[in-house]
C-alpha cells in the first residue's frame, strides 16, 4: 500500500529532533579534541582517545535498529521510545562532559555520549522510510540535512558566541574554559528540547498487518536475524559501504585532528604543554597563560570556521529540498561531485590563512550535506522496508569501521607518509574524500540512483 504524501511542515516536524542530535555531534566533533588537549593529551594520542565512540557504535546501532524494528506501542510508537532514551542520556552527558577533571573521565564520557546519540539517531533515519512514500524519500533525507546544517553552524559557534557575550575563555591549567562549559550546557538543553518537539508533533502509524507483526516479533531472534540480514545485504548497500568507508575516514580525521592541525598551521597558536613550564616561576607561568589563552582563542576561531560547513550543507540541502519536492535527481552524480568538492576543501587547508579558511569549510559542507542524505536515500530504495531499522544499523558499520581503523593508528600512520606536520592529516582527509567520490562510479542500480 502506497504511503500518503506528507507536507513540508510534517516532514520538518518529524525531522526536527535532528537539531539536538547535531548539537551533540557538532560539540563532540568540534571541541572534544580541545578538551583532550586542555586535559594534557598530546596530538598523536588524540585519535586513540576517540576509539571508544565508533567501537560502541559498531555494537549499538544494529541492536537499536533491530529493537526499533520489533517495537510497537499504541502509546509511544515504534521509533520514538528510542529517541527519548537516547536524548535523556546524551543531554546528561553533554552537561557533565566539560566538567571532566582528568583525561580518562573525558574519554569515558565521550563513549557514553556517542552511544547515546546513536540510540537517538538511527531510529530517526528509519522513521523517514517508515512514513514517507518512495517519491518523497530524497526530500525527507534532505530536510533532515537542512536541520542538521542549522544545528552544526549554531553549535560550532557557541563557545565563540558565549565568549563574545562576556563568558571568559581563560582557565587554570588542565581546566576546561567556562565558555566551553556554557556551550555544552546549552547543547544539552537543545538536545532534549528538540527531541521532545518531534515526539509530541509526530504520530507513528502502526504496522500494516499488526497481527503478522506480533507473530514475527515473537519468532524473531537478534543473532539469527542479524546473520540473515548480513546474508541478504544487497550489492548496492555494499557499494555504498565502500563510499561511506572513505567518506567517514575523512570526517573522523577532521573531527579528531582539525583543532590541533589548524590552530598550529593556520593560526600559529599550538597548545602549550604545561609540563614544559615551571609553574612556580611567575615569568614562566605568565608565558604559559599567554600561550594557553592564544590557543583557546584560536580553538574558538577554528570551531567558528568549522561551523560554516553546517551553513553550506544547509544551503545545499535547501536547494535540494525545493528541487526534490517536484523533480527527481541523480543521487549518484550529486554525491560524487559533492564529495570531490569537499576533498578539495580539505587539501586547500594546507594553503589557507585565517581569512580564507572559511572557504575550505564551505566546500566541505557540500560533501557533508550529501553524506547525510544521498547514501540513505539510495539505501532506502534498495532494502526490505520491514527490516529498515536493522539495515540502517548495519549500514552504519560502514561508518564506524573506518573510524575505528583511523583511531587505532590509521590516521597517524598514513598522514606521516606525507609529512610529520599535523596539517598533513587534513591532506589525508582530502585524498580520502576524493577517493570516496570516485567510488560512486560503482553504483549502477537505477532505483537507487534516481529519486
Amino acid at each position: 500500500m502506497e504511503k500518503r504524501k506528507l507536507s513540508f511542515w510534517q516532514i520538518w516536524n518529524m525531522s526536527f529532533g535532528f537539531l539536538g542530535i547535531q548539537f551533540g555531534f557538532a560539540l563532540q566533533g568540534g571541541f572534544m579534541s580541545r578538551i583532550f588537549q586542555t586535559l594534557g593529551a598530546d596530538v598523536d594520542s588524540i585519535p586513540g582517545l576517540w576509539v571508544a565512540a565508533p567501537l560502541t557504535g559498531l555494537l549499538v546501532q544494529p541492536i537499536i535498529g533491530y529493537l526499533s524494528d520489533n517495537t510497537w506501542s499504541t502509546k509511544f510508537g515504534r521509533r520514538k521510545p528510542f529517541f527519548l532514551i537516547g536524548a535523556v542520556l546524551a543531554s546528561v552527558t553533554l552537561f557533565f562532559m566539560p566538567h571532566s577533571p582528568v583525561l580518562w573521565i573525558a574519554a569515558g564520557l565521550l563513549w557514553v555520549l556517542d552511544s547515546s546519540i546513536n540510540i537517538s539517531m538511527e531510529p530517526f533515519r528509519a522513521l523517514v522510510a517508515d512514513k514517507l512514500p518512495e517519491s518523497q524519500r530524497s526530500n525527507g533525507f534532505v530536510i533532515q540535512t537542512l536541520i542538521i546544517g542549522i544545528g552544526t553552524w549554531i553549535a560550532s559557534n557557541l563557545p565563540w558566541l558565549v565568549t563574545k557575550l562576556g563568558v571568559t575563555n581563560e582557565a587554570a591549567p588542565g581546566v576546561i574554559p567556562p565558555s566551553v562549559v556554557v556551550a555544552f550546557s546549552i547543547g544539552a538543553f537543545v538536545f532534549i528540547s528538540s527531541i521532545l518537539f518531534t515526539i509530541f508533533t509526530t504520530k507513528e502509524e502502526p504496522p500494516v498487518d499488526l497481527e503478522k507483526f506480533k507473530t514475527e516479533k515473537k519468532e524473531s531472534r537478534f543473532i539469527p536475524d542479524l546473520m540473515v540480514s548480513l546474508k541478504e545485504m544487497p550489492s548496492t548497500m555494499k557499494k555504498l559501504g565502500l563510499i561511506q568507508f572513505f567518506s567517514w575516514f575523512a570526517f573522523f580525521t577532521m573531527w579528531s585532528l582539525s583543532t590541533p592541525a589548524l590552530t598550529e598551521h593556520v593560526y600559529h597558536s599550538p597548545s602549550p604543554n604545561v609540563k614544559e613550564f615551571n609553574m612556580a616561576d611567575a615569568n614562566q607561568k605568565a608565558t604559559y597563560d599567554a600561550a594557553n589563552l592564544k590557543y583557546q582563542d584560536a580553538a574558538n576561531l577554528v570551531g567558528s570556521a568549522s561551523g560554516v560547513y553546517g551553513l553550506s550543507s544547509m544551503a545545499f540541502a535547501l536547494l535540494l529540498t525545493f528541487y526534490t519536492m517536484k523533480n527527481k535527481i541523480n543521487r549518484k552524480y550529486i554525491h560524487m561531485a559533492s564529495l570531490i568538492l569537499g576533498g578539495l576543501g580539505f587539501i586547500y587547508m594546507f594553503y589557507a590563512t585565517p581569512s580564507t579558511l572559511i572557504y575550505c569549510f564551505i566546500l566541505i559542507g557540500f560533501s557533508w550535506g550529501s553524506i547525510l542524505s544521498m547514501p540513505y536515500a539510495m539505501l532506502s530504495s534498495s532494502v526490505n522496508p520491514n527490516k529498515m531499522g536493522m539495515m540502517m544499523g548495519l549500514f552504519n558499520m560502514f561508518i564506524v569501521i573506518p573510524q575505528i581503523i583511523a583511531a587505532l593508528g590509521g590516521i597517524n600512520f598514513l598522514y606521516k607518509l606525507i609529512g610529520e606536520a599535523h596539517i598533513n592529516a587534513m591532506l589525508l582527509a582530502g585524498i580520502s574524500l576524493i577517493i570516496a567520490g570516485l567510488c560512486n562510479f560503482f553504483i549502477t542500480d537505477k532505483n537507487a540512483i534516481s529519486g
